[in-house]
């Protein structure tokens, strides 16, 4: 830690003086806050929203059985659970329990947080399963093996430490295992570096080493896939982000790269290979671009073939969502001006693909696709929401018109809003998306309470979503409320993200305030009563507003933020994220980063909008410290900072609905007062 940072002691994530300085943070502005009577409303009602039994149950089809994970308020830490699709299509599913997180906890005195399962697939039985769980929420977990049947761990079965890592089945007495295995087996970026086969019955140090990645990597991870007829077993080795190199992993462990760019992105299944790309690529003197998605038969490329096919190429306005496969069909979901629309190609025996629609899909809002089972089914799942109507989910058979299963209750009165879609002139003369949702009869005069969130970062797009908590807390009780497209985000694909990396880092910071201040100049509002909110990246990207443009807000809500953009890359993950942001530890980069590092950029001296920063001592991702330290720095300068840090919770902020509830209500609480 730097000597010249005065705060550099609260990094210390855990020391007990780091802890106490965090209680008494809590117990100053943000409980007076959730002292409020308007607070215990909104919490309770935001509790009930995100408790509701009515709430969609996503499933995962495992065998014969669909698989759920349930909280609800008699199941704080939540169950996995399960039903036939006979039952699940009812109103009312007759659901199995096959693990009560809670009881677990309770016998064996922990906090432990569903991480998710992985069934060996492959036999007939779809009995062993392995059952990641984390203390308190963090990205470090342990694995323990489970009996479906018996609905219990087994006893001697494989278990892996807590650590950052992972598992795959290679068969029923064999794992791919990448995990802490000792000192030197992780990288700087606190993942592993090795990857190994585990042999049932032995212990985990005398697992079999199938590849070690280079000491600066970001992470090693091997996995099987269980296609039938396909069976192969790959390595996956990311050197940072945005640049990775894939492997089959043959007999005697011998590797054959997929030689496609570091950049791009390999997919196979079964007998295809697309490759999705983040740059320009030039095969066989055909050059594709940047978000184009080329496909070839696997053997033809290993043989030396070229001649790949372009099944997607993006224009100004368009860009490839994601690509899924079912067991004979690739769906493309594809957005267009951020709004969704889907294709369907099947592969020829010729070795081409017919393109055809999505019999029945909706092409409005956000529609979201997952294959039910991609190995042996071409049926699909459709999830379709927008700003101010209930997510519904089907299922669909393609070619087949969709069978509706579920729909979100309504969580708040939409009667009266409306929702749009604007674009604004950044300062470099870029067209800027944005979405807009207010009251039909909204007087434009600029007094409306508004609230704009923003992302911005890591190719991740923002699209239209029915969520309850906003529309009950914020939209019902006359707020507005503003979801910028900016760039750094994946809503025009790579390029859009690309724009905005690193030294353009910037870019991204004009294009919020761009939208601010189009929110101002149509009479929605005035800075006075202009919120903005965002964590993670998102957390940095306010912090940015906070400092770079605290004139254009009233208020600012920072959450489980980047904010020391010096350090980020010594704490926790943050090495993984120099292809994002740069390395402060070069002059010539950090002569760059410094202008986007909130925590440098801060001016005891200046006027800045009241603040609430958000963050949990078990975010073993974005290190709490960086909260913590922009906190302490604008509280000695006397400006007006509600803090609030939660024991549990991990990245999320949360470790339950009820600590969730919590944590939004603040979020809203604190807005509602300094806006309106």
């Amino acid at each position: 830690m730097s000597h010249e940072d005065p705060y550099a002691w609260l990094e210390d994530v855990e020391g007990e003086q780091q802890l106490d300085w965090v209680r008494a943070r809590n117990s100053e502005q943000a409980a007076t806050l959730a002292g409020t009577p308007e607070f215990a409303a909104m919490k309770a009602r935001t509790l009930g929203i995100l408790d509701s039994e009515e709430k969609i149950p996503d499933v995962s089809k495992i065998g014969d059985f669909y698989y759920n994970f349930w909280r609800d308020a008699d199941h704080e830490r939540g169950l996995w659970r399960r039903t036939t699709l006979e039952s699940y299509r009812t109103a009312e599913p007759e659901w199995e329990t096959v693990l009560d997180l809670d009881a677990l906890n309770e016998a064996e005195g922990e906090n432990w947080v569903w991480h998710g399962a992985s069934v060996l697939r492959g036999d007939e039985e779809y009995r062993l399963a392995i059952i990641d769980l984390s203390r308190g929420g963090a990205d470090a977990d342990v694995s323990r093996e489970f009996d479906l049947q018996t609905r219990s761990f087994v006893e001697g079965g494989f278990f892996r430490p807590e650590s950052k890592g992972g598992t795959s089945w290679i068969d029923a007495d064999t794992l791919f295992v990448f995990t802490d295995f000792g000192e030197g087996t992780m990288t700087p970026s606190g993942y592993p570096r090795i990857a190994k086969r585990w042999h049932r019955g032995t212990p985990l140090e005398a697992a079999e080493t199938v590849y070690e990645g280079a000491a600066e990597d970001m992470y090693i991870a091997a996995y099987h896939d269980s296609t039938p007829g396909f069976e192969r077993d790959f390595v996956s080795r990311s050197i940072a982000f945005y640049n990775s190199e894939l492997y089959l992993l043959g007999a005697g462990d011998e590797l054959t790269r997929i030689d496609v760019p570091n950049s791009a992105e390999p997919d196979i299944k079964r007998e295809w290979l697309t490759v999705e790309l983040r740059e320009e690529w030039t095969p066989a003197n055909v050059t594709y671009p940047a978000g184009a998605l080329l496909a070839i038969r696997l053997e033809e490329f290993l043989a030396g073939s070229r001649d790949l096919q372009a099944l997607y190429t993006p224009t100004e306005t368009s860009s490839l969502a994601s690509a899924t496969w079912t067991r004979s069909h690739l769906v493309l979901n594809i957005l267009e001006d951020v709004k969704n629309r889907l294709e369907v190609l099947t592969p020829t025996a010729h070795g081409t693909f017919e393109r055809s629609a999505f019999v029945g899909a909706a092409q409005v809002g956000t529609v979201a696709v997952g294959a039910v089972d991609s190995r042996l089914s071409d049926a699909v799942w459709l999830y379709a929401t927008d700003f101010l109507s209930p997510t519904t989910l089907s299922i669909a058979e393609i070619g087949s018109a969709p069978e509706p299963l579920k729909s979100m209750p309504v969580f708040f009165d939409a009667a009266g809003l409306v929702a749009e879609q604007h674009f604004v002139t950044s300062d470099d003369g870029t067209r800027v998306p944005y979405f807009l949702i207010h009251r039909e009869d909204l007087a434009f005069d600029g007094t409306a309470p508004t609230l704009l969130y923003g992302y911005g970062g890591f190719e991740i797009s923002l699209t239209p979503t029915y969520s309850g908590v906003l529309g009950s807390a914020w939209l019902e009780q006359g707020g507005v409320y503003a979801l910028a497209n900016i760039r750094g985000g994946g809503e025009y694909g790579p390029r859009w993200h690309q724009l905005a990396l690193k030294e353009n880092r910037h870019r991204a910071y004009e294009d919020m305030a761009a939208v601010a201040k189009d929110l101002v100049e149509r009479g929605i509002t005035a800075s006075a009563h202009l919120g903005v909110q965002g964590g993670s990246n998102g957390g940095l990207l306010t912090g940015n507003m906070l400092t770079q443009y605290p004139d254009l807000f009233g208020a600012v809500v920072i959450q489980v933020p980047l904010l020391d953009m010096k350090r980020y890359s010594h704490l926790l993950a943050g090495a993984s994220w120099m292809a994002e942001y740069g390395d402060p530890d070069d002059p010539a980069q950090w002569e760059y980063i410094q202008h986007f590092s909130p925590y440098h950029l801060f001016d005891a001296d200046a006027d800045y909008p009241p603040v609430l920063f958000t963050t949990s001592t078990r975010d073993d991702r974005v290190h709490p410290g960086h909260a913590r330290k922009m906190a302490a720095q604008m509280i000695a300068a006397g400006k007006d900072v509600t803090y609030y840090e939660n024991i549990e919770g991990g990245h999320g902020g949360a470790a339950t609905n009820g600590q969730q509830a919590h944590m939004t209500s603040l979020a809203y609480r604190f807005l509602s007062e300094r806006l309106t």
